[in-house]
């Protein structure tokens, strides 16, 4: 990666570091993993797609009381923990036979996955002070997709292998890559906490009753439907309605994921504040329609170049959609959430990755591959709505935060981010854990924002 997308030395750079260190594993576990459950455990495509679905609903339910446990015990230490668990559920995997011994670890995995996004969120808003965090936080996603590359190639090879041993190997490498970032985090400071407040142990359920933050992170959750659009719904829509060739989908796999580790941080670098994350997250909602509109357009009979410019088109707009909701979104998630229940109130935000892989496979393929191009519109529409709605669900959040529930600024002597990247007129972000360049099985990619947690 390019230095200046690295933050400079301090908390910053450790947390990109634990994050690229984890993401390479990640690359190459999402590659193999489901030839490995089929292939060498012995699992039917419907188990493993039911058991991914009960693992990521288990998840989403477990990061809001993680994310509280992080608040009380400190987010370095949670974070910790949770990474090293983490990778013995990984390493878990190498030893299932059979299904229900997969669902368990399936659970005991996306539990310890979305715990460890809300812990690692807060342990970012602990030691970044709050005008660094966007900034950061695009680091941390152009990082995620570097790391995810890297994976992605490694894994590439132990597909090209084909046997058990260079499957088990692919995933012996991510438990070992959880390890490592276990060890990264381990070094970081323990924030101090704000005020030295620790949550009420009658605190668990604060972020549910919070309804209009709540709001938000419902809407932050329907943006969150095109993950899976990269992964699965574009390429069987290529592959069924329109007559491009099979290696578009491989080139819009890579498009998406340069783009991120090119044009995230520059993305973010427009966010300041509430005002600036709605104005993005909006714009976003916006380019998702358009990004909708002319992939819906990719059905028609067109010549090949232009339906090879239309589909780069498509995918361009996607991708800066997606980023720009993710950069407005991260300020928006940090901003609204009390400085001592940052841990809760990330697991409550970070709970839409994990609903986004449960559900958004079937939702995507019911609107688009079932409805066709009225099934795009209705999807393009709904990421608008999203992103229109965000304005004043946030103004609600902002009119019920009561002055001491204010959030805090991070520690004085935390680090800032690097230097602003130059600015490029035109340019073009995105968002959620990158793409990988290659098969990604659906369910299969991280808990989303970098903590995580595309």
């Amino acid at each position: 990666m390019p230095a200046r997308r690295i933050p400079v030395a301090g908390p910053a750079r450790g947390l990109a570091l634990a994050q690229l260190v984890n993401s390479l594993g990640d690359g190459a576990y999402y590659v193999c993993s489901a030839l490995y459950f089929s292939q060498v455990v012995g699992l039917s495509a419907a188990e493993i797609g039911l058991g991914l679905t009960v693992a990521w609903g288990v998840g989403a339910v477990a990061g809001v009381p993680l994310g509280h446990l992080a608040d009380r015990l400190g987010p370095r230490g949670t974070s910790v923990g949770l990474a090293l668990a983490t990778a013995v559920c990984v390493a878990a995997f190498l030893v299932v036979r059979s299904f229900p011994s997969f669902v368990l670890a399936a659970c005991a995995y996306a539990t310890a996955q979305c715990g460890l996004a809300a812990a690692r969120q807060s342990l970012l808003a602990g030691l970044v002070d709050r005008d660094g965090r966007t900034a950061v936080l695009a680091r941390l996603q152009s990082a995620l997709n570097a790391g995810l590359a890297l994976g992605a190639a490694l894994g590439g090879v132990a597909l090209h292998i084909g046997t058990t041993g260079a499957y088990v190997t692919a995933l012996a490498l991510d438990a070992a890559a959880f390890a490592g970032c276990a060890l990264l985090l381990a070094r970081l400071p323990e924030p101090v906490r704000a005020g030295g407040a620790v949550p009420a142990r009658g605190a668990e359920a604060t972020v549910l009753r919070d309804r209009p933050y709540a709001l938000v992170a419902l809407l932050n959750m329907v943006m969150l439907l095109r993950m899976p659009l990269i992964s699965l719904a574009i390429p069987l829509w290529i592959a069924e309605r329109t007559t491009a060739p099979g290696w578009t989908v491989s080139a819009l796999l890579v498009l998406n994921t340069g783009a991120v580790m090119l044009f995230q941080v520059r993305t973010a670098s427009v966010v300041r504040d509430l005002p600036s994350a709605v104005r993005t997250v909006r714009s976003g909602g916006v380019l998702m329609l358009a990004s909708c509109a002319a992939f819906a357009c990719t059905a028609l009979d067109t010549p090949l170049w232009a339906l090879s410019a239309l589909l780069l088109l498509a995918a361009g707009l996607q991708v800066w959609g997606e980023m720009r909701q993710s950069a407005g979104a991260w300020q928006i998630s940090f901003e609204l959430a009390p400085a001592e229940r940052q841990g809760q109130y990330q697991g409550l935000f970070g709970a839409g990755v994990p609903v986004a892989r449960m559900l958004g496979p079937l939702v995507l393929t019911a609107l688009i591959l079932s409805w066709g191009v009225p099934g795009w519109l209705l999807l393009g529409t709904l990421f608008l709505a999203a992103g229109l709605g965000m304005g004043p669900a946030v103004r609600w959040a902002e009119r019920s935060r009561p002055a001491a529930a204010a959030p805090a600024p991070g520690p004085a002597a935390a680090p800032a981010p690097g230097p602003a990247p130059d600015p490029v007129p035109g340019s073009t972000a995105g968002p959620a854990p990158g793409s990988v360049p290659g098969p990604v099985p659906t369910g299969l990619r991280p808990s989303a924002p970098p903590s995580t947690g595309r």
